[in-house]
C-alpha cells in the first residue's frame, strides 16, 4: 500500500486530499444548515410539523402511504389529524405545508398579491413536461392558456358530446354479454378514445393502442423517485413519456408538411392558428409546448374522468334514493329525446339532478386530493409564517369532508348543492387563474356516460371495497368497480 501511494507522486495525493477535504465541508456545512433551519422552525410562528430527516426528510413515509392500500393521500391525513388544519413536513428534500380551510384555500387560490405560483413534485414535472400548463411559470402559463381556452369552447364541446355519445352507445352495447364489467376498465378505454380522437384525430390501430400503453405507465410513475436507474418505476414512465413525445413529433412534422392537414382536431386547430398568431399579437406555440400540452390534456381528460365516472357508479349504486331521483330525471329525457341518434349540449343542460350528481361525486371522491403552489414571496397563512421557496399544498379532500363546510359529508347527498354552496368549499376543478380548462368537457363526459348508462342497464355494485390504487396521482378505486349489469 505504501508503495502505491508513492507511485501515485505527491501532487495527486494532494489533490486527492483538497479534493475529499472538500467532499467534508460541503458536507457538514450542508448539515450545519438544515439543523439551523430545524431549530428556526421549531418556533411558534412556524407550522406545527416534523421534517424527517436530514436531506430525505419524511419522504419514506410519503412512499410507504404510495405503496399501502390507503393511498398516497393517507400519509397527508394520519398529519392533519396530529397537527390540525396547517402543518409542515420535508418530501423529496422541500418544505411542504398543508393547509385546510376555504380561508387559506380563497387566500392562496385568489393570488391576488402575486405571492404563489402552481407547482408540482419533480417527478411529475419531468413526465408532462416544463412546457405543460401544469408546470408553466404564471407569465407562461397565461400565455399558453390564452392559446388554448378556445379549444374548449362551446362549440369543441358540443362536438365532444356528440362523438363520446356515439363512443358510450357501442361501448354498452357489448356490456350485456359480458355480464359482470369493470367500470373503471371500461371508462379509461372510452375516455382515451375520446381524447384521442378529439386532440388528434386517433380512433383505432395500432398508434392508438402503443399510446394507450404509455400514457398509462406515465401515471403510474408520477408519484415514484424521480431515479433514472433502468429498474425504477420512474424511468419506465420517463421511456415511455419520450416514446409519446416521438409520436407526436411525427405527427406534427406530417400537419406541418401538409399531410393530414384535413383532420378536424385540436391539434390542427393549434396549427392553423400558429400561421397567424404572430401579426394577431398572440403567443406562437412551439411544438414542445403543444406535444407537453396534447400528453397533459390525454391524463386529464381519461384518468381523472375515467376516475371520476367510476367513483359515481358506485355511489349511485350504494344509494338507492338518488338513484330512483336521477333515473327518473333521465328517463324522462330520453322520451324527449328518442327522435334524436344523439345527445346535444342543449340536453346536457337540462340534466339538473344529474348535475348535482357529478358534483356530489366529484366531492366525495376528491380525485385530485390536493393543489399544489410553491410560495414566491414570505406571507403569514392560519396565523403561522410561511417562507418563500416553500410549497404549500391546499388539502381539497379534507375540505370536501370537513363537517364545518359540508354537512353529514360523509352521506352521499347531491341535493346538498341545490342551494349555493360556501364559497371555497368544492375545489374539484381548483379557483382562480389556474382553474381547470377542461372543467366543462369532464362535467359534459360524465353526464353523458350517466344519461346512457342510466337508460340502457340496471346495475348492481359487486365490490364495496372503497381502497384506493397504489401509485395512481388520481384518487382510483383498486377494485375498478366491478358491477353485474342487466339491460333494461
Amino acid at each position: 500500500m505504501f508503495q502505491l501511494l508513492l507511485d501515485v507522486g505527491p501532487y495527486c495525493l494532494c489533490f486527492y486530499a483538497v479534493m475529499i477535504l472538500g467532499v467534508l465541508v460541503f458536507l457538514v456545512s450542508r448539515l450545519w444548515k438544515m439543523l439551523r433551519q430545524l431549530n428556526q422552525e421549531s418556533r411558534a410562528d412556524i407550522p406545527p410539523g416534523s421534517l424527517g430527516l436530514p436531506l430525505i426528510g419524511e419522504t419514506i413515509q410519503f412512499m410507504a402511504a404510495i405503496n399501502s392500500g390507503k393511498g398516497f393521500y393517507d400519509f397527508v391525513r394520519v398529519r392533519s389529524l396530529r397537527y390540525g388544519n396547517c402543518f409542515k413536513t420535508s418530501i423529496f428534500g422541500e418544505t411542504h405545508v398543508f393547509v385546510s380551510s376555504t380561508e387559506s384555500a380563497k387566500a392562496i387560490l385568489n393570488n391576488d398579491m402575486g405571492r404563489f405560483t402552481k407547482r408540482y413534485i419533480k417527478s411529475i414535472a419531468e413526465l408532462v413536461g416544463n412546457q405543460s400548463l401544469l408546470c408553466a411559470s404564471p407569465h407562461h402559463h397565461k400565455l399558453l392558456r390564452g392559446r388554448l381556452v378556445n379549444l374548449f369552447s362551446t362549440t369543441s364541446i358540443s362536438l365532444l358530446v356528440q362523438q363520446f355519445d356515439e363512443l358510450i352507445v357501442n361501448a354498452l352495447g357489448v356490456w350485456e354479454d359480458e355480464g359482470t364489467v369493470i367500470v373503471l376498465n371500461e371508462a379509461l378505454k372510452i375516455t382515451f378514445k375520446a381524447m384521442c380522437k378529439m386532440l388528434l384525430s386517433l380512433e383505432s390501430g395500432p398508434e392508438l393502442e402503443l399510446l394507450q400503453k404509455d400514457v398509462g405507465r406515465v401515471c403510474e410513475a408520477m408519484l415514484a423517485l424521480p431515479l433514472r436507474f433502468p429498474w425504477t418505476r420512474f424511468y419506465k414512465g420517463f421511456q415511455a413519456r419520450e416514446r409519446i413525445m416521438s409520436m407526436l413529433e411525427k405527427i406534427i412534422s406530417r400537419r406541418r408538411r401538409g399531410l393530414d392537414a384535413s383532420a378536424e382536431d385540436f391539434l390542427q386547430h393549434l396549427l392553423a392558428k400558429d400561421d397567424n398568431s404572430c401579426s394577431g399579437g398572440l403567443h406562437r406555440l412551439t411544438d414542445a409546448e403543444i406535444q407537453d400540452n396534447i400528453l397533459t390534456m390525454i391524463i386529464a381528460g381519461q384518468d381523472t374522468t375515467a376516475s371520476a365516472i367510476t367513483w359515481m357508479v358506485k355511489y349511485l349504486g350504494e344509494n338507492e334514493e338518488a338513484l330512483e331521483a336521477i333515473k327518473a330525471e333521465q328517463l324522462h329525457l330520453a322520451e324527449k329525446t328518442s327522435k334524436k341518434l344523439f345527445l346535444t349540449l342543449d340536453d346536457l343542460n337540462e340534466m339538473h339532478y344529474a348535475s348535482k350528481v357529478v358534483k356530489e361525486s366529484l366531492r366525495m371522491a376528491s380525485i385530485v386530493p390536493w393543489f399544489p403552489r410553491l410560495v414566491l414571496q414570505d406571507c403569514e397563512i392560519e396565523g403561522y409564517k410561511i417562507k418563500k421557496g416553500w410549497n404549500v399544498n391546499i388539502d381539497a379532500r379534507a375540505i370536501h369532508l370537513d363537517p364545518m363546510v359540508h354537512n353529514e359529508p360523509n352521506n352521499f347527498n347531491p341535493s346538498r348543492f341545490d342551494d349555493e354552496s360556501k364559497p371555497y368549499s368544492f375545489l374539484a376543478f381548483g379557483m382562480g387563474a389556474r382553474t381547470c380548462l377542461g372543467m366543462n368537457m369532464a362535467k359534459a363526459m360524465m353526464l353523458v356516460f350517466l344519461h346512457r348508462l342510466l337508460t340502457t342497464y340496471k346495475w348492481k355494485v359487486m365490490d364495496s371495497d372503497s381502497s384506493t390504487e397504489n401509485w395512481a396521482i388520481f384518487s382510483r378505486l383498486r377494485s375498478g368497480c366491478p358491477v353485474h349489469v342487466t339491460r333494461i
